[in-house]
């Protein structure tokens, strides 16, 4: 297909849909139309009330004001992930957005601490991140100083819904036309294959150059219409239905997000202003929906809100996320559960992938090769990581957890594994989502120890070595104490 893309038609909102069309539009709405499809009549699965650090350059590019997105949204920050039972019962561990402690040329903080176990040094890893004491604390505020050992990353908690109409909002005012109907009809070109306009049930017709799927698990133009087709990874990630509830709020409105594992699967507790959100992901080789239904209403800090809502899935990706005139975004793309608040990074990633790649003069077969390409290895980076998770756990109290331990995992993540357990390295595969930070604290925190440390570790003497870990220590203390609270923090922030 040689033809300059003029116009680009999204079929569907909600998150994926309206996160597309506001930033093309931005970025690129001078060369093209942009036209959304979607009709009120059809519900959003709305995935995603946890984010991770890049959202804030989205909204950044975006030229989104934080403190009005805060409101609109009724987000809170974010600073990590506690996650609770999953190497043991009653063991528990965060995933913060920060890094440990301060580095050596070629030779990691967690060498130097290891070193310094052995050294009959009993502190942990955490207690040098800023993110894991502020988190443990309650507390948040932007530290004002250009020393990176004050870096304090943070992503956001916030209604996926409200985002989606924030962002339907500044799409229109920016121009992107909405056209509320349901489709039909698709129209195929015999010849190429390519879509070459929707029909709505009331006739109208909405023809377009390059058409971007966000209708959800259906995928009713990548799958439905093109036969795409879907890699399964349930083999791996055996959880397959998620069970979700929103609850009053909590009083006191904690920075981070819990994942608490249970038996067969795991609950999130996502706090935001108005409500919290929580859900419980599980097997159902293991546990009957009504079984998942009451352990998740059972183990919910706050009153209910609403009735319980039920999502069936299949772990997996669609072979090609790019196939002939037609960009899959969102569910329709493929779905990796949760644990890590993945989802909206996903969408966000097939965007800023598309925008790189947009066929300005047409499409053709090197653009798409090259998206679907970085497409599948971001997917089976987040996928490794999330089965670790699983694989590492110590856990002997349900047939889950042991099958998990069992599993033949992909040789990607056996060798990681691996090699950081035999001597502590870790290296970040090229265009890896989670830095070595991430992986360290979940490796760690499931129990896995190396055996070994890198040898630069012994050029700095055992007096030296104690002195820079406690002057460390207490760089990340240190402003704790005068932060306000992540209320206090919010509080001020609204009013701006």
């Amino acid at each position: 297909m040689n033809n300059i893309i003029k116009k680009v038609v999204i079929l569907g909102g909600g998150t994926a849909g309206w996160m597309s069309a506001a930033m093309i539009k931005k970025l690129i709405g001078s060369a093209v139309e942009i036209e959304l499809i979607e009709s009120e009549q059809i519900g959003t699965v709305g995935v995603g009330e946890a984010t991770i650090p890049p959202i804030k350059l989205f909204n950044s590019v975006l030229g989104i004001d934080e403190a009005e997105f805060l409101r609109e949204t009724k987000a809170t920050i974010k600073l990590a992930i506690k996650f609770e039972n999953w190497k043991n019962q009653g063991d528990s561990y965060y995933h913060t957005f920060g890094a440990a402690g301060r580095s050596l040329a070629f030779c990691q903080f967690h060498h130097l601490l290891k070193r310094a176990n052995q050294l009959e040094n009993d502190q942990h890893l955490w207690q040098y991140d800023l993110n894991y004491l502020c988190a443990e604390a309650g507390k948040f505020a932007k530290i004002n100083s250009q020393d990176p050992i004050y870096d304090m990353p943070y992503a956001y908690h916030f209604d996926a819904g409200l985002y989606a109409q924030f962002l339907r909002k500044f799409s229109e005012k920016i121009g992107v036309k909405r056209t509320e109907g349901m489709v039909q009809h698709v129209q195929q070109c015999q010849e190429s294959g390519y879509i070459q306009a929707l029909q709505l049930t009331d006739g109208r017709q909405i023809a377009g150059d390059l058409f971007i799927d966000c209708s959800g698990f259906k995928g009713l133009l990548i799958q439905e219409k093109l036969a795409t087709g879907y890699e399964d990874w349930s083999h791996w990630l055996q959880c397959d239905r998620a069970i979700a509830v929103p609850s009053e709020r909590l009083e006191k409105t904690l920075p981070y997000t819990r994942s608490i594992a249970h038996s067969a699967g795991w609950q999130w507790r996502i706090p935001l202003q108005h409500r919290n959100g929580n859900g419980l992901v599980y097997s159902s080789r293991y546990y009957s929906d009504q079984q998942a239904q009451d352990l998740l209403l059972a183990n919910l800090d706050t009153k209910p809100l609403a009735e319980p809502k039920l999502l069936r899935f299949n772990t997996g990706r669609r072979r090609q996320q790019w196939n002939k005139n037609v960009v899959a975004i969102g569910l329709s793309s493929g779905f990796l559960e949760p644990l890590e608040s993945t989802s909206i990074h996903l969408i966000q990633s097939a965007i800023t992938r598309l925008v790189h790649l947009f066929p300005h003069q047409g499409i053709n077969d090197v653009l798409v090769s090259e998206y679907n390409k970085q497409s599948k290895i971001e997917f089976e980076q987040v996928r490794d990581f999330i089965i670790l998770h699983y694989h590492v756990n110590q856990r002997t109290d349900s047939r889950f957890w042991q099958d998990m331990r069992t599993l033949n995992v992909p040789d990607s993540l056996a060798h990681k594994i691996e090699l950081f357990a035999e001597s502590g390295r870790l290296f970040k595969e090229q265009d890896d989502l989670f830095q070595d930070s991430s992986w360290l604290q979940v490796m760690v925190g499931q129990g896995i120890i190396p055996k070994d440390y890198h040898p630069i570790a012994n050029s700095v003497s055992e007096a030296a070595l104690n002195e820079m870990l406690a002057k460390v220590k207490h760089a990340k203390h240190e402003p704790v104490s005068s932060l306000p609270s992540h209320d206090e923090f919010l509080k001020a922030a609204l009013k701006q």
